[in-house]
Parts: C-alpha cells; structure tokens; sequence
C-alpha cells in the first residue's frame, strides 16, 4: 500500500445525502428475533411519554389512579394504530406516533375551565373534562388533515433548504431539554446510574469488548433499564426511603405510581367511551395552535428519521401524506379520548441513531406492543411503573441522538458565508430566548406577555410561543427566503439544490424505493 499523499488528510469529510453506518435502512429489516427485541425496546422508550403526559393532566381534571390507568391504556392503543397508519400509509418512514407535550397547555386549558368547578364528585369531573377535551381535539384534527390532504403542506415545505431545516430538527430535540436532566434530577441516586450505564453500555463497551454481533450499544436502553430498575427496587425493599418526603418517594420508589393497582386486568378501549364530547369553540381555537405547533415539529422529526433510517431525503409530497395522517391520528385521539394530540415520538427518532437500526418493521413490532400491554392493562401498568427518573435519563442521550440530526444537515451548507452565519445563530438565539421569555414571564406574572381580554387568544398565542422549534423554524424560513434572496450563490449557500433531486419520485429512482405506499396507492398521492 502506498503511503497516501502529503495533505490528503486535510480534505474535508465527503457530503453523504445517505446517512452511513446504519446497520439496517428504513426497507432492510434484522432477524425476526432481533426486530422483536429491538421493537420491545421502543415499546419501552415510548411508555415514558405515555405515563408522564396523563400523571400531568388527570389529577387536573378530577381523576385518580384509576382514571390515570385508564387514559394510559387508551393512549397506548391508540398510538399502537397510528404508528401502523403512519409505517403503512403516512410517510413510510420508522417513526412512532405517541402523546403531545404541546397539548398539555390546552389541555389544562380546558381542564381548569370554570364550569367544571360545578361537579363535586371527582370521576363526573373527570369524565365531563374529558368529553369537552376530546370536542376539542376533534375540531384540531382539521389542521393537519387539511395540510396534509389538500397538499398546502406540501408547498410549504417546498421551501425549507438543509439551512432553514438545521434550526428545526436541532431544537426539536434541544426544547425539550425540562425533561432531561431536571426530570433525572428528581432522584439522582438512580437516574444518574442510568445515564452513566447507558453511556457506558452504548457508547465505550463496544470499543473495548469485540462481539461477532452488536450487543451493547443494540440494546443498550433494555440491559441499563433492567440494571438500574432492579436496583431501584432493591432500595425501596430495603426502606431506603421510608422516611423520605412525599415527592421523594414518588419520584424514586418503584411502588408509588399507583398504576398496578388502578390498572385492570383486561380492558379494550373504544371510541367515545367517555361519552358524547362536548365543544367549547375558543378551546378548540387553542388546541388548533397545539396542532400547528406539532405539525412543525413533526415536520423536524420526519426529516431526522429519515436521516437515521439511511433513506433519501423525504419528499414534499411525502411530508404532506404523513402529516394528513398525523391529523387522522388526532382525530383517534378525540374518538377514543386519550386526553392528548398525536405527534412523532422524538426519543423513538433518537433511538434509530443509538441502535444504528432504521427498519420500518421495528417500528410496526413496537406498535404490536402498545396493542398488546393497552389491553392487558396490569402487564402494562408494571412496565410503566418504571421511575421517572429513568426516563429522564434516557432522554439525555436519546433527545441528543435527535438534535444531532440536524447539525448533521451543516454538511449541506456554506459555513463560511456571512449570511448562513447570521442566519443559524439568529433562529438558534430566537428559539431558545423567546420561549424561555413566555416561560419566565409565566411564572411571575401568572399569565403570558400577550394578555387581551380573550383568554382563548392568549393561551393559543403561549402554546405557539413556547415551542423552540417552531420560533426557530419559523424565524430560519422567512430569514432563508427574504435575505439576499436574488444573490447568484445563496440557493447554494443554502443548500437547495442537495434536495432537489428528492421532490419527485421521477428524478431519483432510490425515493421510490422508500416511499412508495402499497397496494400501488401512490398515484393518488401525486408527487409534482
């Protein structure tokens, strides 16, 4: 071999439309035993969301451990058959469809309305908080649906270059950071063992321990999970918090969710079970904004599966079918009264990257799963009795996974232009500083920086405002568009044309082969 050439190491990385290193890409699939293990997995990084979203808003609205149970199972089920509408007919791409952060804004919107106040009994209070949560719901369900179906989506996203798109997938995973390491920090003595077992496992033991087949970095959440919740439990055993405050013992035993015990053996949800939803027409204007917001960020999610999945970029037309199907997802959401919008998980997406495994029939396991323990309601309560802090930890590396997505899009674009500068440190500084005003101001004020006398109005002007990347999408797009526009080398500043060859089916024969819709329905989907 000769030695190679006196500055050849100094010659930048080579731009990769195609992420490599991916084991398995969105069409390839590992060995039903491993799919089945790694779709268990993702079941169980899902399940955090899942628990953390209800034990937030049912105390709100009248429920105790058995209603907590109760809409823990129906989200569960529900999202099992949008993850399969979304793998099989949305974007293709290896997503799971789980509970909205977003909407616990609206949600406790319509949680705290005063005429609620009118029922004593706790589960009447409930139950009518939920039908008029799920009327609004329904009516949200439009906003994605119309996007998506009528193709406005797709125009819009027509416009988005890696430039604007690096702001957007980065603060999808970095706005999340509250339930990170604050959520860890709520019992350190066992979510920072996990955080460090789970670096340790992912990240080192694979470099120091050569296996004919990837161990711990593939199933690294499932072997640190185990460990440290079997040590969890061995320190509520042994009374290391007996004495310890309330909020202690929450976070940190493994006994204290109240799930097991309100959870029954077997219920099957099905629509409408809280009754005939009822609609209130300014909460369905704020939980509308919840819908936009998670359009937006579901939008980033797409492009970073679709990054981890090893597959092309994904067409505008594509985005559109996926987000028109996220919209019918919400629509199952208000039918089955989950208590919450759909949007695309963002840890699942965070856990392509960690076990380097894109497969589409993963991700349809995982949804078999949900199906599966939402019915069996004790064997799922004991999985999701798994301390929070746990979780948080997991979403230390997982919502990093994700934001790294979309730093891995500067490879697409001039970092030495003046304007591609100016345009990422303006929309990262807007979307991390304007939610964190609206929070603050929140917090001292009791109310947001826009207070009219319509409440409805100031609520949904919150939920759109303490998105980081929507501020950050919103302000990367309109800056990317309008600044410099007619200048000869900003489309390729931007990255534009790395893209171009993706708006169709027709120009790249690789995009067909990732997202195609079955049974030869994608003519009725067109691409142009």
């Amino acid at each position: 071999m000769t030695a190679p050439a006196k500055g050849d190491d100094l010659v930048p990385h080579p731009v990769k439309d195609q992420l490599p290193g991916i084991d398995y890409c969105v069409n390839s699939n590992p060995s039903w035993l491993e799919a089945i293990i790694l779709g268990f997995q993702h079941f169980l990084v899902m399940l955090g969301t899942t628990v953390i979203i209800p034990t937030i808003i049912v105390p709100q609205m009248g429920g105790g451990n058995v209603e907590k149970a109760q809409v823990i199972q129906t989200m569960l089920f529900v999202s099992g058959i949008n993850t399969l509408l979304q793998t099989w007919f949305g974007s293709r791409l290896p997503v799971v469809i789980r509970g909205s952060f977003t909407h616990i804004i609206p949600v406790l919107f319509v949680a705290l309305a005063n005429r609620f106040n009118l029922y004593l009994d706790p589960h009447l209070r409930f139950v009518k908080t939920m039908r008029g949560i799920q009327g609004a719901i329904m009516i949200s369900a439009l906003i994605p649906i119309l996007l998506g179906f009528l193709g406005l989506w797709r125009i819009v996203v027509r416009f988005i270059s890696p430039l604007s798109a690096v702001p957007l997938v980065t603060l999808v995973g970095l706005g999340l950071y509250q339930h990170g390491f604050p959520l860890l920090a709520e019992c350190i003595e066992i979510g920072l063992p996990e955080l460090i077992i789970l670096v340790l496992l992912s990240q080192y033991a694979p470099h120091f321990y050569k296996l004919k087949r990837p161990i711990f970095d593939r199933f690294a959440v499932l072997l640190a999970v185990g460990l440290v919740w079997a040590y969890a439990a061995l320190l509520t055993v042994a009374g290391a918090y007996k004495n310890r405050p309330p909020k202690t013992q929450f976070s940190c035993r493994v006994d204290r969710s109240g799930l097991i015990s309100g959870a029954s053996w077997i219920r099957f949800p099905y629509p409408w079970q809280w009754g005939t939803p009822s609609l209130e027409a300014g909460e369905a204007f704020v939980m509308m904004a919840a819908a936009f917001v998670s359009v937006v960020e579901s939008t980033g999610a797409f492009i970073a599966a679709e990054r981890f999945g090893s597959a092309t970029h994904i067409p505008p037309s594509v985005l559109s079918r996926g987000v028109g199907w996220l919209g019918v997802g919400n629509l199952l959401d208000g039918l089955w009264g989950t208590g919450s919008g759909s949007t695309v998980s963002v840890e699942n997406v965070g856990l392509l990257a960690l076990t380097r495994v894109g497969s589409r029939r993963v991700i349809q396991i995982s949804a078999v799963f949900m199906l599966f323990f939402s019915i069996l309601g004790k064997f799922g309560a004991v999985l999701a009795s798994i301390p929070l802090p746990i979780v948080g930890a997991l979403y230390c590396v997982l919502f990093a996974f994700m934001s790294s997505a979309g730093l891995g899009l500067l490879q697409f674009c001039n970092l030495n232009s003046f304007r591609t500068k100016f345009i990422l440190g303006f929309s990262f500084f807007m979307g991390l500083s304007v939610p964190q005003y609206f929070n603050d101001f929140v917090l001292t004020a009791g109310h947001g920086p826009v207070n009219t006398r319509s409440i409805w109005f100031n609520k949904l002007m919150l939920v759109i405002f303490t998105s980081p990347a929507t501020v950050a999408g919103i302000v990367a797009l309109f800056l990317d568009l309008t600044l410099a526009r007619n200048h000869t080398l900003t489309r390729k500043d931007s990255g534009r044309h790395w893209w171009a060859k993706s708006r169709t089916f027709e120009n790249d024969p690789r995009t067909g082969e990732f997202y195609e819709l079955p049974f030869g329905l994608t003519k009725y989907f067109p691409s142009f």
